[in-house]
């Protein structure tokens, strides 16, 4: 299948992501309530956004350094953002805040499946966008390889994570009908979205270090993060108050 590329539309969708991501966190925060403060609300929202467009660039430029070598004039240049280092960046950026400002309600649970919503409004921009997009898959010579314009036939990566995250926002809505705890929605979906990326980077043409691209690092890492955070939360769920005589 031969998709011919229309780059500027990549723009086009990437707002697009946005808003979707917007409309459907506040149709969530409507429906659910919230806890915060208007103010400590704000503060979160503006602290995620800051703390996802440094991630991301950073984790884009690197992304860029076992070809180019490490220059710091790779920050000036166009391109170079990343999804994975926008969440990681928004997340640990949101963790620092609410710990400055002993704010202990859990915050994330509203945002992820608008950010699966909005993550796959993006990719649609990165499908159209084609080889300029650099998220294209390995060779391949199944039947629904795609065509980005150089004549060979390509996983489409992006229709792939289009796909997974459609599952996953059904699944997390389903979740969400049940009885949990705050704070588990995000931390499913975080686990989940790496998880994916760490397999899905393997049928991606991206240098490699160690054996795995930087992006594979850095899901790892999240991935370890995530895990250690759990077993401190099931360590506090199950410490016995010591009783005074």
């Amino acid at each position: 299948m031969h998709l011919e590329p229309h780059p500027a539309l990549h723009i086009l969708f990437e707002a697009l992501a946005y808003l979707t991501g917007y409309l459907f966190y506040r149709r969530a925060r409507t429906r659910s309530g919230d806890l915060l403060a208007e103010d400590e609300r704000w503060v979160i929202i503006a602290t995620a956004a800051i703390g996802a467009l440094v991630g991301s660039r950073i984790l884009g430029v690197l992304e860029q350094v076992p070809q180019t070598g490490l220059y710091w004039q790779l920050f000036l240049l166009p391109g170079g953002k990343t999804i994975v280092g926008g969440l990681l960046g928004g997340w640990l950026a949101v963790e620092l805040t609410k710990r400055l400002r002993h704010i202990t309600v859990r915050t994330g649970d509203l945002f992820a499946i608008p950010l699966c919503i909005g993550i796959a409004v993006g990719r649609i921009g990165c499908l159209l966008a084609g080889l300029a997009d650099d998220t294209y898959g390995t060779p391949t010579a199944l039947p629904w390889g795609i065509d980005f314009g150089d004549g060979i036939p390509r996983h489409p990566t992006q229709l792939y994570e289009i796909l997974f995250l459609v599952i996953l926002a059904a699944i997390l809505h389903r979740y969400n009908q049940r009885p949990h705890r705050e704070g588990s929605t995000f931390r499913i979906f975080l686990a989940a979205y790496l998880s994916w990326r760490f397999l899905i980077d393997f049928i991606k043409p991206q240098p490699l270090v160690h054996g795995l691209n930087l992006i594979q690092w850095a899901c790892a890492a999240g991935l370890a993060a995530l895990a250690i955070g759990q077993v401190h939360r099931l360590a506090e769920r199950t410490e016995v108050p010591s009783v005074r005589a």
